[in-house]
């Protein structure tokens, strides 16, 4: 990890893979990743984790299946985010969006119960940044 200061837009600029976090920076045993999103994620469920979004930029949708039934919330450029641990969620961005998320190291992006996982979709623990 860099000493220096980052620049997320540098950061966002360095790659083109849609679904493919960026491990910015690390804090205490957390992963600040960055990822450019479009089109839909999967369901998935981070069992024992919470996890943090924030919409840098576009506009980023979470379906959550919660006790009371489905529901969509839609985040703008600037909004967070927090899906509870053990909440089925699928992230989906209709138009595009560029996102921040806070998890703890070695976090699947895919959690750790999902649907098959398609080809765009990349199931990592997010990658270090290149930029």
């Amino acid at each position: 990890m860099s000493n220096q200061p980052i620049s997320l837009p540098q950061a966002l600029a360095s790659f083109d893979a849609l679904w493919s976090p960026r491990i910015v920076t690390r804090v205490n045993d957390y992963d600040v990743r960055v990822a450019k999103v479009e089109g839909e994620h999967i369901w998935h469920v981070h069992d024992d984790t919470d996890e943090f979004f924030l919409v840098l930029d576009g506009e980023l949708h979470i379906s959550l299946r919660e006790p009371e039934g489905e529901r969509t919330v839609r985040l703008a450029q600037g909004a967070v985010f927090t899906v509870p641990a053990g909440t089925e969620h699928k992230p989906s961005a209709p138009t595009g969006a560029a996102i921040l998320m806070f998890e703890p190291t070695g976090t699947p992006t895919v959690g750790d119960r999902h649907e098959e996982i398609p080809a765009h979709v990349d199931a990592t623990t997010g990658h270090i940044l290149d930029a």
